[in-house]
């Protein structure tokens, strides 16, 4: 089994374990509603609940998370919605970003900025300058993130430096991504029961292993996380291939 870090909780010893987790962050509007608050205090109880999760894999040496905030379809929801989610991510940055650098965290943004103020985008820009050196857990935030918009932007780019279509290799293909210097997601984890990854990593996501949970992002803890892991750590990851000799033969 595998040693993990430990803080001032143990973390059960799980093997093999993930490098890169990526998470849609869903049940935030649900978690609200069902308490008869407004979707905004969802979100912000959400965003209170990244700082947790990020300790608890870093604590299991997970290298990578990824987390999908806000989806380019996320701008067709009501204004006051999109206006307080715009609102909560530079509270996030303002209020975390200190103290993710103080532990070593490396921070990433996957997604568009253009759609964002300026002074936003100035305060992503920093978070990532700030902690551009560091070696700890790489955090990537996808917002205005849409996998199909991010493949359209791969094509474009290629074409825009004149790459010939006889050099394109899926190693070529995937450095014009936004993930260019992230491993793809060995597990990716929705939380709030849906069964479909929403244009989330869609190329990325291709040999990765789902889990989906019930649970509401913002109740998705430390007991949540550990079943997430357990889970990954008991499948069989062939990535198109056989299974070892002896066993029934993939059809």
């Amino acid at each position: 089994m595998v040693e993990t870090k430990t803080t001032t909780a143990s973390v059960q010893k799980i093997d093999p374990l993930p490098n890169h987790v990526a998470i849609i962050m869903d049940g935030n509007g649900r978690w609200a509603e069902k308490r008869g608050l407004p979707r905004l205090f969802g979100h912000r109880a959400g965003t209170d609940n990244v700082r947790r999760a990020v300790e608890r894999f870093d604590c299991y040496q997970v290298r990578y998370l990824t987390l999908y905030a806000f989806s380019t379809e996320n701008w067709r929801r009501p204004d006051i919605e999109v206006s307080g989610l715009l609102h909560i991510l530079a509270a996030m940055i303002d209020r975390e970003t200190k103290a993710l650098h103080k532990k070593g965290v490396r921070l990433g943004y996957l997604g568009k900025l253009k759609g964002l103020s300026p002074e936003l985008q100035n305060k992503i820009h920093e978070a990532i300058e700030l902690t551009r050196n560091n070696t700890g857990l790489t955090l990537s935030i996808a917002f205005d993130y849409g996998g199909r918009a991010e493949i359209l932007d791969a094509v474009r780019r290629i074409i825009e430096v004149g790459i010939s279509s006889d050099d394109i290799t899926e190693s070529l293909f995937s450095s014009y991504l936004y993930t260019a210097d992230v491993p793809e997601p060995d597990l990716i984890i929705r939380t709030g029961g849906e069964m479909r990854v929403s244009n989330f990593l869609i190329w990325q996501a291709a040999y990765s292993e789902f889990y989906s949970t019930p649970t509401l992002w913002p109740d998705f803890g430390d007991k949540e996380i550990e079943k997430a892991l357990i889970a990954y750590s008991h499948r069989e990851r062939r990535f198109g291939g056989l299974k070892a000799e002896g066993e029934a033969r993939e059809v």
